[in-house]
């Protein structure tokens, strides 16, 4: 199946400016993601930004000196709403499907960019893919910082949630902070694939209720009726870059493989 990939990127962050832009070992951030696409055989990879520096600072290496950015309005909320605004700039059909990597994973593995546009082969009745992963630790289902998801038993998504889901009544005598179990508990991984007319029904519809409250712009497709597939991911995701700590750490792992 043939698959395109759209990375959104933007020049300001607050706790990283010029993020896409930052150097890890010799490359930027941004093209080490566009890198990681490519390696996914995407039959196409652009990168979403409303900055010329970075447009002008990424190329696709399996087509070089081929123009990769397309320039987005600036004033778009999200990330999602900049990968339907490619697909409109392209003219690409509602049954194209598009794959959402964010521009801060530059160690992504490619076999999970795969994985995802491959689920919506496997299940046409899906709108929307991601994929999930076992969580570690009682901490990181405890933390709201992670957010976690729970699925059917044909795999769709139930629902995505910031609070520690599903619960153990029994492991929690004395209330949250005594919760003992976790097991079975999934992390939500934030890579996407879409169907593009869902892509587009899904960013024309104002933010739901349930989104707002979370802050999880997954709800809204899930009020509104729309299938997301959920599969485990095929091999371990690794960290993305939020933090200058983050940043240390990716040079870091660049350097040590050297």
């Amino acid at each position: 199946m043939g698959f395109h990939v759209v990375i959104p990127a933007r020049y300001a962050s607050t706790r990283l400016p010029g993020k896409p832009l930052l150097d890890i070992g010799g490359q930027s951030m941004i093209q080490r993601v566009v890198e990681r696409a490519c390696a996914s055989r995407a039959a196409e990879v652009l990168v979403a930004t409303d900055d010329a520096r970075i447009a002008a600072a990424v190329r696709d290496p399996r087509r070089p000196g081929q123009a990769i950015a397309v320039m987005t309005d600036p004033d778009l909320p999200s990330g999602t709403d900049r990968v339907a605004a490619v697909a409109e700039a392209r003219g690409w059909s509602d049954d194209t499907v598009v794959v959402n990597v964010q521009g801060d994973e530059p160690f992504l593995p490619e076999v999970l960019i795969a994985q995802a546009a491959g689920l919506l082969e496997s299940d046409r009745s899906a709108g929307i893919a991601t994929l999930a992963t076992p969580l570690a630790s009682l901490g990181e289902f405890l933390d709201p910082n992670v957010v976690k998801v729970v699925t059917a038993l044909d795999g769709a998504a139930l629902y995505f949630s910031r609070a520690p889901i599903p619960w153990t009544r029994e492991g929690a005598s004395a209330g949250l902070g005594s919760q003992t179990e976790f097991a079975g508990a999934l992390r939500h991984v934030g890579l996407y694939a879409y169907r593009v007319g869902v892509l587009r029904r899904i960013t024309r519809l104002t933010p739901s209720a349930l989104e707002q409250r979370e802050r999880l712009e997954q709800l809204r497709a899930l009020e509104h009726g729309v299938r997301i597939a959920v599969a485990i991911c095929a091999e371990p995701p690794a960290p993305g870059v939020d933090t200058p700590a983050d940043l240390e750490r990716a040079r870091q792992r660049i350097a040590a493989s050297s």
